[in-house]
């Protein structure tokens, strides 16, 4: 139960503790002078996706230390969309130690998932908004699979443009730890609210083949056991969610909010993917604007995702503080 779980339990000592300030001063210090202050900073040219050289690889890992997230560019090198550009896009992830893939209901024979506008014939993937022109409000990815037994942590993901729409579909991105400084300096009792073991709850959920996928309660905030990174799971999303009944709980996300879609935050990044251009990251927030989509098969606006529960290696406090 959530209850027991060590890896959710208010850290004890170190910057992500409510009781070591000084600790927390000087992470915060390091964090907000090395963050990249503009997108553009966080582009990596990448010749060749499958096997980055090691500068290509070294500029990419100290950015995901920096602000847990990079884009990289190919410039359209990474191929064409198919079998081949997933096969290399899973090389490019393994090459930052990001090798255990989450077993998604709408992966293919190379565990990616392709996100794009489907019919309503196209199961698994019909009926939910990613697979449609939609926007998709403010989320990490699998955070209704959290806090039940087998439940994946979804630590890292990569994801990549094959093929961009018409008009549309920005992406929005913020770094979880740029958040938690946000809410902290507001009220250290907003993070004590979000790190509790039952903060957000997303209920049962019977997939279109009859299989459950449980009850999933959990902090929206917590430090991970192994790597002592600071973990989230968050979404906007208003309806079919249950948060804690209480005012600080309420307070911490109408803030949490407000800081998401209010434009002042200078780290949070929009970006328009171009084809050959992809996100590696640490599990940031992020979003997607809506999209005009070009008309007639295999020419819409297709991306490949794949999720992992391995952090990107050599990103967790450690090398950050």
């Amino acid at each position: 139960m959530p209850q027991t779980n060590p890896a959710m339990t208010l850290p004890r000592s170190g910057p992500f503790s409510l009781d070591d300030g000084d600790s927390y001063a000087a992470w915060r210090a390091w964090k907000l002078e090395a963050h990249p202050r503009e997108v553009s900073a966080l582009l990596v040219p990448v010749e060749d996706l499958a096997n980055p050289s090691p500068a290509e690889r070294e500029r990419i890992l100290d950015l995901c230390r920096r602000a847990n997230m990079a884009v990289y560019d190919t410039s359209g090198r990474s191929g064409h969309p198919g079998p081949a550009l997933e096969r290399a896009l899973r090389g490019f992830a393994a090459s930052f130690g990001m090798t255990t893939v989450e077993d998604h209901r709408s992966m293919d024979e190379e565990a990616v998932v392709s996100i794009e506008v489907v019919d309503e014939s196209a199961r698994p993937r019909s009926g939910f908004i990613p697979y449609t022109t939609r926007r998709i409000l403010w989320h990490t990815d699998g955070y209704y699979k959290f806090g039940y037994p087998g439940a994946p942590v979804i630590r890292s993901m990569t994801l990549h443009c094959a093929r961009q729409g018409k008009e549309g579909g920005v992406n929005e991105l913020l770094d979880p730890e740029i958040a938690y400084i946000r809410l902290r300096d507001e009220n250290p009792d907003f993070i004590r609210a979000l790190m509790a073991p039952r903060a957000m709850t997303i209920p049962e959920f019977i997939e279109a083949d009859g299989r459950i996928r449980p009850q999933s309660t959990g902090p929206v905030f917590w430090v991970d056991a192994d790597t002592k990174a600071l973990q989230m799971r968050y979404t906007e999303r208003s309806r079919n969610i249950a948060w804690a009944d209480d005012p600080l709980t309420s307070q911490a996300v109408a803030f949490l909010r407000q800081l998401l879609r209010g434009g002042d935050e200078p780290f949070l990044f929009r970006h328009r993917m171009e084809p050959g251009q992809g996100l590696i990251c640490n599990n940031v927030l992020h979003t997607r604007t809506a999209f005009t989509d070009w008309e007639g098969k295999g020419k819409g606006r297709l991306m490949y995702r794949a999720r992992y529960s391995n952090r990107i290696m050599n990103t967790g406090l450690q090398q950050a503080a």
